[in-house]
């Protein structure tokens, strides 16, 4: 008997000793952190990354410690993930897991967490439900937004003609085209070219674009709180965000004054009547403050990324004339010369559609993505994500670079990547300029119609001449950390 007692005094401690030592091993790899540089007390990773080219340093980071790694924007913790496999397992494998918005110290001053894109939970959720089905209700994917692109497209092609060959920047010109159409909608009309709110507007928006490449900028993600009381672009910035909020509010209250409830105009209406019929609830996401962020996103999202890019395939095009000639083959083969480009010709122009793709690629407008967040803790591969972290899915040029296998040439620009070797176009799942996931965005759609009609109606009636030889044209993107600029240049738009 006493034997026996011992034995099983021996074998209680042992299976006690095994459940202690799971139960330490589950917790321990619960609470596994994803590795990364040692951060210092208050400036964080800032000595391991370059703040002029913050996806190369995450590039070089990546390779030391791998997909999934941690850095500090001052105390801020953000977990990375760098890679197509961990941005897909994140953002579509686990896409409710990550659909929540992450925020940057500059992009929470900016936007003050309202309105869709840095919106979490319930008000996100609400206003994205409402403004795609609103944008829908507008024209959004069918044949009358079509048709407007088409009508921008034959003001832009007059306007350019009209400068009669002189060397200019296109900037302004492609981002007032871009911008009437997402005004149309969201405000129930185009602009004049030359109406001085517009101009003002428009001003204001591609002044933005540029001052988020400054060091101050940079920094305000480590030191918002000091960077608050220093002088400098950010707060410019700052201030032109203001006056655009400003504006809006300003159309917003014109709208209140002529609106008519049976028939709402634009997306502004809608949202106006969508307040008065919940009114009556004290807990409704619908009202001015998150109708000014929402048409504030509306316009930012549907102005600036569409403008840029074709700004830079403008620059690109100009360096390889031999495309331009393949392109303008295509479009007298499928169009001609004397009616307007339509979605429908699209899919009878592969190669068109493979140098829209490959411009897409090659700038990588938004390297970083907009940070995500986990909307609870999740255990991630083999590591713990605090739903209190930032994710930044790193899915941006550098990566793209590092696919050998499945885009051959990648650090050259060459639309055969997405072309198979029958000429016929080529989809790839590594292609994500309009992110994943819950998180997508909402104007995809509108983008890649404006970037196809606008591209084609230019190489439909013009040929582009540089103002230097096109050897020696520098394609490569102004990193930063929000948005890649093209580089400034100007150049002629001969007819045909």
């Amino acid at each position: 008997m006493e034997l026996l007692g011992t034995t099983t005094i021996f074998l209680l401690v042992c299976i006690s000793c095994l459940l202690l030592f799971a139960t330490w091993r589950s917790i321990s790899q619960k609470e596994k952190q994803p590795p990364g540089p040692i951060a210092l007390p208050i400036v964080g990773s800032i000595f391991q990354l370059n703040l002029w080219n913050l996806p190369e340093s995450l590039k070089k980071l990546s390779k030391k410690y791998g997909p999934v790694f941690t850095i500090y924007l001052g105390p801020q913790k953000v977990v990375v993930l760098y890679g197509y496999d961990a941005v897909k397992e994140a953002l579509i494998d686990q896409a409710d897991n990550f659909s929540g918005r992450g925020t940057l110290p500059l992009l929470r001053k900016l936007f003050q967490g309202t309105g869709i894109v840095t919106s979490n939970g319930e008000t996100w959720k609400q206003l994205r439900r409402f403004a795609l089905t609103t944008l829908r209700d507008f024209g959004m994917g069918k044949k009358t937004i079509e048709e407007r692109i088409q009508e921008e497209a034959n003001f832009l092609v007059e306007r350019i003609r009209n400068t009669h060959e002189r060397p200019f920047n296109p900037g302004i010109f492609l981002v007032h085209a871009v911008s009437n159409i997402i005004c149309s909608i969201i405000f129930g009309d185009r602009f004049d070219y030359e109406d001085k709110k517009f101009i003002t507007l428009i001003e204001l928006l591609d002044e933005n674009n540029w001052l988020q490449n400054s060091i101050q900028t940079q920094l305000y993600n480590f030191f918002p709180i000091v960077m608050d009381y220093l002088p400098g672009p950010h707060k410019k910035m700052i201030e032109n965000t203001e006056k655009i909020d400003q504006f809006t509010l300003e159309i917003i209250a014109e709208h209140q004054k002529t609106l008519d409830p049976t028939c709402p105009r634009d997306f502004i209406d809608a949202f106006l009547n969508k307040m008065e019929q919940e009114k009556r609830n004290g807990h409704s996401e619908f009202t001015v403050e998150t109708l000014s962020r929402t048409t504030l996103d509306l316009f930012f999202a549907g102005t600036g990324t569409t403008s840029v890019t074709l700004r830079h395939g403008l620059l690109i095009l100009q360096k390889y004339p031999e495309i331009v000639e393949k392109i303008q083959k295509e479009i007298d083969c499928v169009i001609g010369r004397d009616r307007s480009p339509c979605m429908a010709d699209r899919s009878q122009m592969p190669y068109t559609d493979a140098v829209v793709h490959e411009i897409q690629r090659f700038i990588d407008f938004v390297p970083l993505n907009v940070p995500h967040t986990v909307i609870k803790d999740v255990k991630f591969r083999d590591y713990f994500i605090s739903k209190v972290c930032s994710t930044v899915p790193e899915k941006g040029h550098n990566l793209l670079k590092t696919m050998i296998k499945e885009f051959p040439n990648p650090e050259k620009f060459d639309p055969g990547h997405f072309l198979n070797a029958n000429g016929t176009f080529k989809k790839s799942d590594y292609f994500m300029p309009f992110s994943a996931g819950k998180r997508v965005c909402a104007g995809e759609g509108l983008a890649r119609m404006e970037l196809f009609i606008f591209l084609t109606a230019i190489l439909q009636n013009f040929t582009l001449k540089p103002v230097v030889d096109h050897k020696n044209i520098d394609i490569s993107p102004l990193v930063s950390t929000l948005v890649n600029m093209p580089r400034p240049y100007e150049v002629s738009f001969l007819p045909r």
